[in-house]
């Protein structure tokens, strides 16, 4: 392609902000990803939380850790599921405001690449 070096470098100023687009848009669906793991976990935890909240005292409560069941006491065990369900909202939280984030930017790059094409455009047809 023959161009002007105003057209070169409003092509090479659209190009940056398409690779910065993408880049973006490939950070989206791997925190998206992390968002429905994280989400999985709560609702596993929240399940969790359930079903130990329908244990009176006297029902015994076992943890696996490795091969081995250990027993565990009720109010413990609700407290350490508790303190799971509390972490993982707030990484759903951070997930939340980091895609809203990162879609913001998308868009701004989104805008970008639409000006640019346009001068591009117009300088290609000036010609």
């Amino acid at each position: 392609m023959n161009m002007d070096k105003n057209s070169a470098a409003l092509y090479k100023k659209m190009q940056t902000e398409v690779e910065s687009y993408q880049n973006l848009q490939k950070s989206c669906v791997k925190m998206v990803k992390q968002r429905a793991l994280l989400e999985g976990q709560l609702n596993e935890n929240k399940c969790v939380l359930d079903e130990l909240n329908l244990l009176g005292p006297d029902n015994k409560v076992f943890k696996l850790f490795g091969p081995v069941l250990v027993k565990q006491e009720l109010e413990d065990s609700r407290q350490n599921v508790g303190k799971r369900i509390e972490y993982i909202s707030k990484e759903l939280k951070s997930s939340t405001d980091t895609l809203e984030n990162m879609e913001k930017d998308m868009l701004k790059h989104r805008e970008a690449v639409a000006k640019y094409q346009q001068q591009w455009q117009v300088a290609a047809a000036m010609k």
